[in-house]
């Protein structure tokens, strides 16, 4: 078995630091005046790196004198912003564990991770996300007291809990700043207890099948995660030098870890919502933000709606730059008339893209799901570079990282500093070093299922290495699936290719144990209307009946052919349920790191799946297209 670990000039291994020294180390090396930044009530509210590690002392003292103890359980259902911040690292100085709660999570699982995590407090942004919890609480019998970050009242909803105390983040502030006046020694014993061997955070997977796992991540997970990971991006991040824009969920690893390397380099941190994006981008002027490709995928759509509805020389000039940078591919130098037309569209076109992000932006750092390779290429046309890594809950989260001297889109890079990654003889993809999770909470069996007695975690990943170690991940393990005549299907690559049109939101391959392939096709309505105008259609007729017209049903049969293409005969997609509904975290058909839930897919749009595989197939609340004979 090959093992394969970082290339030269990867950044220093770091071991045996707690994120409290990685805090102290910010202090002390990168302070900076505006390291977390939050727009409220009509400016920015900024906290310095000197008052972060303030507050989080207060609030490390305060939750000990509420009576929590080492490795208490304290679950943050928070928005991310400072709160969330200053709250965590006050948890961590109190040498407790904290439990980060999805915010899109039904009260089911909600009330099962306050459970099954032993919560003994929780910690809410406002009375809104109090008031979805208010009925949980009662039904907690591990929990000891709730404290609210920006409350419009100081006294308890109605029907609170009996034993519960209710507090305000003020008030705890001010009960650990009077502790700390009266034992300002408080803080040097904890952190000398605190090893970098212990827990810090119980993150619960989102799950795309059965109850959530609570992945166990240590002192010295995380932050050998962060040494390594930003180790990675050398001289190209510049610490205190850097603005950045924040708007993915500190609830997941990835959002967390970036914050934590934010911190601990000294950058500007300013958190914002991601529908903000662009208009953020123009007041502050990033130079990096992390992103997950949903947010890049819409970014490409409006491109290319704009591209098909505006008219005259800005919209010939746009098709042209859509053209362009649709075949343009990292690596190869574009030459004779395309070399000049990207200048000439650089200028015209491509700096307007770049201005749009603030005109700054060095690069952004895509992860939590694939992306789709055209989109790298396709944006770094325009010189926006889009570095693609891989990682899981489980591995802290980073296992390997695009550089951006070298990226290579189509693969998530090669590893970062101390950590290996081979593939089995199944193709399944194994890591081992310190970024490995120390095991599921309370679950020693799920532990040892993907932590085999060599160290190697089992990533249910299915991939490639190349000569060079750049990793390409090719599926999940768990989604290949076997057609009735013996062959496998290995659907992620055909879902991508699907989604890569602006037709189609998300797809789902389908086809256990039938004699071929076939998929449900959720539409983008945006871009449905958008075609239909072109076409001269009536727009804002009900989705299914657009989805019926000849010229609309046409544009999605086109689609097949290309498609299948590539793919070998057995597995290529033979037809299409196209269903007129939509995937979201809401309905629960996607997972709060925007995963499809494929399972629930299938068993809610069952008499879909069915008509695709009956001879004439019927039609109902869907339209079905298939392959011209």
């Amino acid at each position: 078995m090959r093992i394969c670990t970082a290339p030269p000039h990867s950044g220093e291994v770091v071991l045996g630091l707690t994120l409290p020294d990685l805090l102290d180390e910010a202090c002390q090396k990168n302070p900076n005046p505006k390291a977390l930044n939050v727009y409220r009530e009509g400016r920015w509210l900024s906290y310095s790196t000197r008052q972060l590690r303030e507050d989080a002392e207060a609030i490390a003292a305060g939750l000990r004198a509420l009576g929590l103890a080492t490795g208490d359980r304290v679950a943050l259902f928070m928005y991310s912003d400072p709160d969330f911040v200053r709250v965590d690292m006050g948890v961590q100085l109190a040498h407790m564990i904290d439990v980060p709660l999805y915010l899109t999570y039904a009260p089911d699982l909600l009330q099962y991770v306050l459970q099954h995590a032993e919560a003994r407090a929780v910690v809410v942004s406002d009375d809104e996300l109090l008031q979805r919890l208010l009925p949980l609480l009662r039904q907690s019998s591990y929990l000891r007291a709730v404290i609210v970050a920006q409350p419009q009242s100081t006294t308890p909803p109605e029907g609170w809990p009996e034993g519960v105390a209710f507090l305000t983040l003020e008030d705890l502030l001010a009960r650990g700043r009077e502790v700390l006046d009266h034992d300002p020694d408080l803080i040097r014993r904890l952190k000398q207890e605190i090893t970098p061997d212990d827990v810090a955070t119980i993150i619960y997977t989102s799950g795309t099948t059965g109850k959530p796992k609570g992945v166990m991540l240590t002192h010295q997970n995380l932050t050998f995660n962060v040494k390594s990971a930003f180790g990675a991006m050398g001289r190209w991040f510049d610490g205190p030098n850097e603005v950045v824009l924040s708007f993915l969920p500190l609830t997941h690893v990835f959002g967390r870890m970036m914050q934590y390397g934010y911190m601990n380099f000294g950058a500007a941190v300013y958190f914002i919502r991601p529908h903000e994006l662009a208009e953020r981008a123009q007041e502050l002027k990033p130079t990096m933000f992390a992103t997950v490709p949903r947010l890049l995928e819409r970014i490409y759509e409006r491109i290319l709606e704009a591209a098909q509805t505006l008219g005259g020389v800005k919209g010939a000039l746009l098709r042209q730059a859509v053209a362009l940078a649709q075949r343009y591919r990292v690596g190869q130098p574009l030459r004779g008339k395309d070399a000049l037309l990207h200048r000439v569209l650089d200028r015209l076109v491509y700096s307007k893209w770049r201005a749009i992000l603030g005109g700054r932006l060095k690069y952004a750092i895509s992860g939590g799901a694939a992306l789709r390779p055209d989109l790298a290429h396709f944006f770094a046309a325009a010189g926006i570079i889009v570095l693609e890594g891989y990682g899981l809950t489980e591995t802290s989260p980073v296992i390997t990282v695009n550089r951006y001297e070298s990226f290579r889109p189509g693969t998530v890079g090669q590893p970062i500093a101390g950590v290996e990654v081979a593939i089995a003889e199944d193709g399944e993809i194994l890591t081992r070093g310190p970024h490995v999770m120390k095991g599921y909470f309370k679950n020693p069996e799920a532990t040892r299922a993907v932590i085999d007695d060599e160290g190697w975690f089992h990533t249910g990943d299915i991939g490639e290495l190349t000569e060079d170690c750049y990793l390409r991940i090719t599926d999940r393990k768990k989604h290949l699936f076997k057609l009735s005549t013996g062959k496998y299907v290995t659907p992620q690559p055909i879902e991508d290719a699907l989604r890569a049109s602006p037709l189609v939101d998300q797809a789902v391959v389908v086809g256990e144990r039938q004699k071929f392939a076939a998929a449900l096709i959720f539409p983008n309505p945006d871009a449905v209307r958008a075609y239909a105008r072109q076409k001269g259609l009536d727009a804002s007729q009900p989705l299914l009946d657009l989805l019926r017209e000849p010229l609309i049903r046409q544009a999605f049969e086109d689609l097949l052919p290309q498609i299948n293409a590539p793919l070998p005969r057995w597995s290529q997609i033979r037809r299409m349920a196209i269903l007129p509904a939509e995937l979201t975290v809401d309905n629960e058909m996607l997972t709060p790191t925007l995963k499809v839930r494929r399972a629930k897919v299938k068993q809610a749009y069952q008499p879909a799946l069915e008509a695709l595989y009956q001879n004439p197939p019927p039609e109902g609340e869907w339209i079905i297209v298939s392959v011209k004979p």
